[in-house]
């Protein structure tokens, strides 16, 4: 290319380049020194077409002359150096051209390149779109994780507000509230505008526990105490499982803890995520078994009431107004509480599984070992538990019912001999025992708890022991049922004449 120019301007010298012209008088050629130029413009709407020469002394700087030089969108401009090489017809500029797609003639991006209408309309919509697509995404994200946690509750956000001096007129308890409830709602829970006015007009008293996913308050609601789990924003997903289990219909239950509010409360800080439930002043079973031994009657009572408990959970009920089959997963005496007449209330549903009857699924993304290791059954720490099969979790439930049931009997103070609290297999493994440390336990040596002979004296503990053992045995299959256990320990009610 440049030797060409250097020969073509030899002959500019000689001024023996000749060019069509339209711009000249009387003639449509010209003779120049210099260049032969064609443009094509746009102005004001029309086209202008122009061929003509221009002089050497015009060719400047040199390799790149000022009026050899497109103008963006607006002039298509050809030089060059043969004789009438400017009769080329050029095409009009594109209004649509943009600085960064327009650069030196030649390089193949320039108005001499052949960008069309719909490259050029791609290259500019595209970037444009994607932009756009990416602040919707933003906002859809930031919106999604604000309201997400009221997502499967928004059939309650149809609610006829007329409704709301129906439950919470200024002389409502939390007890009317929920006997209200009881008698014309779905048994799934308070109206979530009914559960965010409660939840809001708490005034919080004292800490009463701390666990894994945040702390335990006694607050105050209308003179009534309630308990208000408040759950760190890292455990937002347990909060909101735990919220949807206990509002599933049905559920309600004298002996499965009484759900009265989910809410996340802001405080300028972080987000809050609150629990509100019934307040048990005994607290969980485990400090409760700590702080008291227990007659014969009262062994019966909680014995009797955390499976009557169980064996609502676990019972599909069936219907328009039906409820799914419920495995806790995480049965242990902390996660049962003691209510003021002795009886016990299941409590912590964070990790349960419902199962969907008409579909056959358990509607949570399977995890083999869940819960708390001291109280795993032998199929879930060796991993051999049957993920598909709803009645494998029910099966696990009733394993870790019969531990809880070994640390009841050992405080039954039957003619004034009781043994003081201990964990399960508290002589067979650490405080904080490892998956490792229990299977070799339980699966490899094939140890349960130690049933003293003593119990055989007397009818209650003898019935106590059996079922334990008939708990824990290593095939699912063959353990008892909630409703089975419920009978057993309904007929003993009977003979020691327990007041319920």
């Amino acid at each position: 290319q440049s030797h060409r120019k250097v020969f073509f301007g030899l002959l500019y010298i000689l001024g023996s380049l000749r060019c069509n012209c339209t711009e000249c008088l009387g003639t449509d050629q010209c003779v120049t020194d210099g260049a032969c130029i064609a443009s094509t413009s746009v102005i004001e709407g029309q086209e202008r077409h122009v061929r003509t020469c221009i002089t050497r002394d015009q060719l400047q700087p040199p390799g790149q002359p000022f009026y050899c030089l497109s103008a963006e969108g607006l002039l298509n401009t050809h030089c060059c150096y043969t004789d009438y090489c400017n009769s080329v017809n050029l095409k009009v500029p594109s209004a649509l051209a943009l600085p960064f797609l327009i650069t030196k003639p030649g390089d193949g991006l320039g108005p001499g390149a052949k960008w069309g209408p719909v490259e050029l309309v791609a290259v500019i919509a595209g970037p444009v779109f994607l932009l756009c697509l990416l602040l919707i995404v933003g906002v859809f994200l930031f919106h999604h994780h604000h309201q997400r946690v009221y997502s499967h509750r928004q059939r309650l956000g149809v609610e006829d507000p007329s409704c709301d001096h129906l439950y919470l007129a200024k002389d409502k308890t939390l007890q009317d509230l929920i006997f209200d409830l009881s008698t014309s709602g779905s048994g799934s829970g308070l109206p979530l505008f009914v559960q965010r006015t409660v939840a809001r007009t708490i005034v919080l008293q004292e800490v009463i526990g701390k666990g894994r996913f945040g702390e335990v308050w006694r607050g105050k609601w209308r003179g009534g105490d309630v308990a208000v789990k408040i759950f760190s924003s890292r455990e937002e997903r347990s909060w909101f499982r735990e919220a949807e289990i206990y509002q599933t219909i049905m559920l309600r239950h004298e002996n499965i803890l009484g759900f009265i509010a989910a809410d996340n409360k802001d405080n300028g800080t972080w987000t809050q995520l609150w629990l509100v439930s019934d307040y048990h002043e005994h607290g969980s079973l485990f400090d409760y078994l700590n702080r008291y031994s227990v007659t014969i009657e009262g062994m019966i009572k909680l014995a009797l009431s955390a499976a009557s408990g169980l064996g609502h959970l676990h019972m599909e009920i069936l219907g328009t107004q039906g409820k799914p089959g419920i495995a806790h997963r995480d049965l242990k005496s902390k996660n049962i509480l003691v209510k003021k007449n002795g009886t016990c209330a299941i409590a912590d549903l964070g990790l349960a599984v419902r199962h969907e009857s008409a579909t056959d699924t358990i509607d949570i993304a399977p995890n083999q070992r869940v819960g708390t290791k001291r109280y795993m059954a032998p199929e879930v720490l060796d991993e051999t538990i049957n993920m598909k099969h709803f009645d494998s979790f029910k099966c696990a439930d009733i394993y870790a019912l019969g531990l809880v049931y070994w640390e009841i009997a050992r405080r039954c103070n039957a003619g004034v001999i009781h043994e003081e609290y201990q964990l399960p297999y508290y002589d067979l493994v650490p405080s904080d025992p490892s998956i490792e440390e229990m299977r070799k336990v339980v699966c490899e040596q094939k140890l349960r708890p130690n049933v003293p002979n003593w119990w055989q004296s007397y009818e209650a503990l003898r019935v106590m022991g059996k079922i334990m053992r008939e708990c824990w045995y290593a095939n699912g299959a063959a353990r008892l049922t909630a409703l089975r256990i419920k009978k057993t320990l309904s007929q003993l009610s009977v003979q020691e004449d327990v007041k319920m």
